[in-house]
C-alpha cells in the first residue's frame, strides 16, 4: 500500500479482483451518512435517536486515527467517552450508567435532547531524560456540561478514547484464539516483569466466552461484533447483534422516537462493511533497510518493547476471506492486557480488564498517521504529542522498558523513533 493520505484505505494486495466491487461497496457504506427515520432512503435511515457521529468515517477519517479537540472546550469529533458505574453488567461487561448508558451521546436527532457534552483540559507533567534534556507531557482532565438527565454522580467511571486506525483488522480476526492464549503469562512465570492476561469476553454470535482482541481493552472477540457495537453505540443504529435502541429508561423522548426498522442496519450492510474493514491493506514499511531504522529496531527489542509489542504472528483460517488465512503478519502486539501503571489508568474495568490494564495496541501503520490524519497524537486518549511522549507515558509492566528508553542517548532515542515511523 502507498504512503500518502489514502494509505489506510487501500485493498489488500491479494484481494481477488472479483471482490473489488464488494470492497468499494463496503467503502461507500463506511463513508455514508445515516439519516433520521422515517426517510425515503429506507435502508439507510435509523440514526440515533442519540449518537456521537452519523457515519463510520466521521470518527475513522480515511480509516485513520481520531484525535482530541484541538482546543480546550472543543467538540469531540473523533473521540468519545465511555461511561459505567461500579459493578458488572451483562455477561461480566461494564455496568452502564442508569441514566446515560455506556457512552456519552453528545448529539441527537431533532426534538431529542442530547445527553450532554464532554470537555478535555490538559495538565502538564514534566520530566527529564537521562542526559538532562527536559520534556513535558500532558495529562487529560475530563469535565462535563449540559447534562440533560442529572449529574453523573460521584461513582461515575469514565474513559475517553480516540478512534484507532483500521488497517489489518481482518488479519487480527484470523489469529487463532490459542495463539493469543499461548502468549499470556498472568503469573509472570518467567520473571521478566511482563504478565500479559487474556481478556475473556462474550461472543454474541457464538454464544460463548472467547478471548477479546478488539478495542482499547480487548472488549470484543470479533471484528463483526466490534463494528456492530459501534453502529449501536456510536451512531444509534440497531443491528442483529445489538437489536435494542440505546435509550436508558429516563430518556423517554429517545424511547418514543421513530426507528428505522428492526434491525436498522441489515445483515448485508453489516457484512459488507465488515468485509471492507477486513480487507484494508497493512501499509508497506518505509526505509526498512535504512541504517538508523535498523538500529532503532534492534533497540526496540533490546530495551524490552517487543516483549508486549510482539512483532510476528501467523494467522490461521479466516472464516470468510481465504486471502487472510495462513499469513505471516507483523502487528507488533500480543493482543493481551497489561497493567500500564497509574499514569495511564482510567479506573474503568471492562470484563476481566482492570482500570489499569490496556490491550497492547498494534503498531503497524503508526508511522503514517501524520500523512493520513494530519496529526501526531497517540495513545488511547490522544494525550501523547508524538511517539516519544507515548513511550514516556508507559508504566506498570512497561516501566522498565520506559526507563531504558529515557536513559538512552538522544541519537539512540531518535533511532528508535525512526524505526516506529517506518511501520
Amino acid at each position: 500500500a502507498g504512503a500518502g493520505e489514502d494509505a489506510f484505505a487501500l485493498p489488500a494486495a491479494n484481494l481477488p479482483k472479483a471482490l473489488n466491487t464488494r470492497f468499494f461497496e463496503g467503502q461507500r457504506l463506511f463513508n455514508l451518512t445515516w439519516v433520521v427515520a422515517p426517510s425515503t432512503i429506507g435502508q439507510l435511515d435509523g440514526r440515533g435517536p442519540t449518537f456521537n457521529r452519523p457515519s463510520c468515517s466521521g470518527c475513522h477519517f480515511k480509516d485513520g486515527r481520531g484525535r482530541p479537540p484541538a482546543e480546550s472546550g472543543g467538540a469531540m469529533n473523533s473521540m468519545l467517552v465511555r461511561l459505567s458505574v461500579p459493578g458488572a453488567g451483562p455477561r461480566g461487561g461494564p455496568k452502564p450508567h442508569p441514566a446515560y448508558g455506556g457512552q456519552l451521546q453528545e448529539r441527537a436527532n431533532p426534538g431529542i435532547p442530547p445527553e450532554g457534552r464532554a470537555f478535555i483540559d490538559w495538565k502538564t507533567v514534566t520530566g527529564r531524560y537521562g542526559d538532562g534534556a527536559p520534556y513535558a507531557l500532558r495529562r487529560p482532565v475530563l469535565r462535563f456540561g449540559k447534562l440533560a438527565f442529572g449529574p453523573l454522580g460521584a461513582k461515575i467511571l469514565t474513559s475517553p478514547r480516540v478512534a484507532p486506525q483500521l488497517v489489518g483488522m481482518g488479519l487480527i480476526d484470523a489469529i487463532p484464539d490459542d495463539a493469543i492464549r499461548r502468549r499470556a503469562d498472568p503469573g509472570d512465570r518467567n520473571r521478566d516483569g511482563i504478565s500479559g492476561r487474556v481478556n475473556v469476553v462474550w461472543d454474541r454470535t457464538a454464544k460463548r466466552l472467547r478471548p477479546g482482541r478488539y478495542g482499547w481493552k480487548a472488549g470484543h472477540p470479533t471484528l463483526e461484533q466490534q463494528i456492530a457495537d459501534a453502529y449501536r453505540q456510536d451512531m444509534g443504529i440497531t443491528n442483529r447483534l445489538y437489536p435494542r435502541e440505546n435509550c436508558p429508561p429516563v430518556q423517554t423522548a429517545c424511547a418514543a422516537a421513530p426507528n428505522g426498522g428492526q434491525p436498522e442496519v441489515s445483515d448485508r450492510i453489516l457484512a459488507d462493511v465488515t468485509f471492507y474493514i477486513s480487507s484494508l491493506a497493512v501499509p508497506l514499511r518505509r526505509k526498512a533497510k535504512d541504517g538508523t531504522v535498523r538500529r532503532g529496531e534492534a533497540l526496540f527489542t533490546k530495551i524490552g518493547c517487543a516483549a508486549c509489542h510482539v512483532p510476528t504472528f501467523r494467522t490461521g483460517k479466516h472464516p470468510t476471506i481465504p486471502g487472510l488465512s495462513n499469513q505471516v503478519i507483523h502487528p507488533f502486539s500480543d493482543f493481551l492486557l497489561h497493567d500500564m501503571g497509574p499514569g495511564l489508568a482510567d479506573a474503568r474495568p471492562e470484563f476481566r480488564a482492570t482500570g489499569r490494564e490496556w490491550r497492547t495496541p498494534p503498531l503497524w501503520g503508526i508511522g503514517l498517521v501524520p500523512a493520513v490524519n494530519g496529526h501526531r497524537l497517540y495513545l488511547h486518549d490522544g494525550r501523547a504529542r508524538g511517539l516519544a511522549e507515548a513511550i514516556l507515558w508507559h508504566g506498570g509492566e512497561a516501566e522498565r522498558a520506559k526507563q531504558r528508553f529515557r536513559q538512552l542517548p538522544k541519537a539512540a532515542r531518535d533511532a528508535l523513533i525512526a524505526f516506529l515511523r517506518s511501520l
